[in-house]
């Protein structure tokens, strides 16, 4: 939680320069972004010899962070000069932020509380995030569930580019450090699910007409049926902030990263937002009155409130992007909408009125920063 305290934010350092931009999955781009927000591909990997983060000690996790420090560097993948890139000890960071970082999904929320143990508490475990720039498509976590989290994440349904990015990423650091692997598994992590590929794609979809509907229930019954997973917004354990869902694999072990990856792009994705753009044309054309009415006042909202919380910030802006896709809104465009899903959040918040917040006051920011952009 980040602290309520009148402190003004201080706008310099690779924190304040990551967070004067927006990320560039939220650009709009990529194929079929009127239903399809983002594409992931992330990549579990730990390094021979050691003990994996969860049964290590502080001494083990710090050996680990200095290990692939030194040998990012060595591999190419980070550049001798650190150009286009930035190395964060999260430790380090304050709790704005590594709240910054988990809104903006380069970081979990695992990362940003770090392990606790007899030795230290969270705030001093040995922990790091490389983020490259610009754009944050590439981000790598140290010493989170895995010592190695490798993540692309691109705009729209983008899953090979994510994957064949990300994959380079790691033909790079294996030359320089050896992975613990198995003949028989595969790739060895913490999370059983994980071992084999240690592959997990998802996409972040935006499923408003099917949840009007009352279809999205169905939808999580496919998934679960073949083995995928329909989560919210933050992922794992999170609710469909602004009916936005990540659709995942559950599993890795037996299947090849062509395999897992085809299924997802090459079907089941495209059968989904086939069953959104359906329901957003039956909506049209049965139910106008309705919809434009749901839109409309959403926008009213937007534009006229003067104090919003953040999940109706969140339903606001899902109803106004439905209006968009369906042409039923010239302004605001999709990308300006995508980019207010982020700073509607504390952190980003709180660094557009540039000090910290009292949460009393954060309402009236939210309403006053939706106001300026939409209005």
């Amino acid at each position: 939680m980040i602290p309520e305290d009148p402190t003004p934010i201080r706008r310099e350092g690779p924190i304040r320069d990551i967070l004067a931009g927006a990320p560039a999955w939220l650009s709009g781009g990529g194929e079929h972004p009127d239903v399809v927000l983002s594409s992931r591909v992330r990549l579990a990997r730990n390094i021979a010899g050691f003990n994996f983060v969860g049964r290590s000690d502080l001494q083990e996790r710090s050996a680990v962070l200095n290990l692939v420090r030194k040998n990012l560097t060595k591999s190419g993948v980070v550049s001798e000069d650190g150009s286009g890139s930035c190395w964060l000890n999260v430790a380090d960071l304050d709790s704005y932020s590594r709240e910054a970082l988990t809104e903006r999904q380069i970081i979990s929320r695992q990362l940003a509380k770090g392990h606790r143990t007899p030795e230290a508490q969270g705030d001093k475990d040995p922990r790091a995030v490389i983020v490259f720039r610009p754009g944050e498509r590439v981000s790598i976590m140290v010493n989170e569930e895995d010592h190695l989290r490798m993540h692309s994440i691109q705009p729209g349904l983008m899953l090979e580019e994510a994957l064949d990015e990300i994959s380079n990423v790691d033909d790079q650091i294996e030359r320089v450090l050896e992975y613990a692997f198995n003949s028989r598994f595969g790739y060895l992590t913490a999370c059983p699910t994980n071992v084999g590929t240690g592959l997990r794609v998802s996409v972040m979809m935006h499923l408003p007409a099917l949840r009007i509907l009352g279809e999205i229930e169905k939808v999580k019954r496919a998934a679960s049926d073949m083995s995928l997973a329909l989560r919210g917004f933050w992922g794992e354990g999170s609710e469909a902030d602004g009916d936005f869902y990540q659709l995942s694999n559950q599993t890795t072990l037996g299947k090849s990263e062509e395999i897992l990856l085809s299924e997802l792009q090459g079907s089941i994705v495209p059968r989904v937002i086939e069953f959104e753009r359906k329901a957003r044309e039956k909506l049209l054309n049965k139910r106008r009155l309705f919809i434009e009415d749901l839109v409309y006042r959403s926008l009213g909202v937007l534009t006229h409130a003067r104090r919003l919380a953040a999940p109706e910030a969140m339903t606001r802006l899902s109803e106004i992007r439905l209006g968009a896709s369906l042409g039923l809104l010239d302004t605001p465009k999709i990308e300006t909408i995508n980019k207010l899903l982020l700073l509607v959040h504390p952190a980003h918040l709180q660094y557009a009125a540039g000090r910290m917040l009292p949460t009393s006051e954060r309402k009236t920011a939210r309403a006053t920063l939706m106001r300026e952009t939409i209005g």
